[in-house]
């Protein structure tokens, strides 16, 4: 008779998890949102402003992909239909931005619902080609209905002040947007809805015998995540102060769903992380090709190639060495992981 111990590993509960930690983080992170203009450049707060918009796009990639498992690769073409809706309501209506981010998100909700009707008979790789048909359809509208959109060319918007205190007000608004749709996010899955949401990922089927309306939860979870992406469009146009087609392509949209990947799905958490990594990550390279290539380099040329290979390794690395992603290393990192023996007699 022998004995064979094998070391199995289990995720103890996350740190994030812990009703005291996680409140103590939030309000750090708060703290620190409204410590940035005070203290950063104005650098740094265009980068801290584009890192918002990114953070709200990711956390709603999430929902659909992380939470719910429905594979959307047209994000950015929501973000387009937030951009473009906010960017008219402001030109022709004169709306504040506040009702502009409203309106860019509800157009964004019913056109999400829309492509995500593919959802409730297909699924895996055939949806992932339904929402890429979708992402090439918007494309197209974006620059063909020029009477609207302005084609090519786009539409210019003029400067927004906050209250009187420009740049730095418009971050506010931004990080403000960003830190309530967050947390709005991260509650949500608490509710009763969020939870079938996460059965839905699970198996459908059983989600189903247990009350559950699968129809009603994909197209919501499409919805929601489409409704993340155009608030995030109509910040970026306020932010960019120019919405066009170039904007809102395929491009965009693997880079979001590789912040996904990269920070860590099914988690709040991952989608700051990772939309912080991936926004921060083309200016670190290009920071290095400079310092490599020295002065006078054409770094325009050296980085956009360099850019779609690192986001593709990225997600493949990922998936292969931890599937996680960066809230998986964080939480070795802390520790969160325990050894448990199984033994079996022989």
């Amino acid at each position: 008779m022998s004995e064979q111990t094998a070391i199995v590993e289990r995720p103890r509960r996350p740190f994030t998890s812990l009703p005291a930690t996680e409140a103590v983080s939030w309000i750090l992170l708060g703290l620190g949102l409204l410590a940035i203009p005070w203290f950063g450049s104005v650098y740094a707060i265009y980068m801290a402003c584009l890192i918002a918009i990114n953070v709200i796009a990711t956390v709603g990639l999430n929902i659909t992909v992380g939470y719910t498992g429905l594979l959307s690769i047209g994000h950015s073409a929501f973000l387009g239909v937030g951009a473009y809706v906010s960017a008219l309501m402001w030109l022709h209506l004169g709306t504040p931005l506040a009702l502009n981010i409203v309106g860019g998100a509800a157009a964004a909700f019913a056109v999400g619902c829309v492509f995500g009707l593919p959802a409730l008979r297909i699924k895996g790789v055939y949806l992932a080609i339904a929402t890429l048909a979708a992402q090439y359809m918007l494309y197209f509208v974006f620059q063909q209905w020029t009477s609207v959109t302005g084609g090519d060319r786009g539409l210019s918007l003029p400067k927004i002040d906050v209250f009187g205190f420009g740049d730095q007000g418009f971050y506010y608004v931004v990080a403000g947007v960003a830190f309530v749709t967050t947390l709005a996010s991260r509650n949500f899955f608490r509710t009763r809805v969020g939870r079938s949401f996460i059965a839905v990922r699970e198996r459908d089927y059983a989600a189903e015998v247990l009350g559950i309306n699968v129809v009603y939860t994909k197209l919501v979870a499409f919805g929601l995540g489409a409704a993340y992406a155009g608030a995030a469009g109509a910040l970026l146009a306020a932010f960019l102060r120019i919405v066009n087609p170039d904007q809102f392509t395929l491009a965009v949209s693997v880079f979001f769903l590789a912040a996904v990947v990269v920070g860590g799905r099914a988690t709040t958490l991952g989608s700051i992380l990772g939309a912080l990594f991936m926004t921060l990550m083309p200016e670190l390279l290009r920071f290095l090709l400079e310092t490599a290539a020295g002065p006078g380099a054409d770094m325009a040329g050296l980085l956009s190639p360099l850019r779609e290979i690192i986001f593709g390794a990225l997600i493949i690395c990922f998936l292969i060495f931890e599937p996680r992603g960066l809230v998986g290393l964080l939480h070795r990192a802390f520790g969160h992981v325990e050894e448990v023996e199984a033994k079996a007699e022989h």
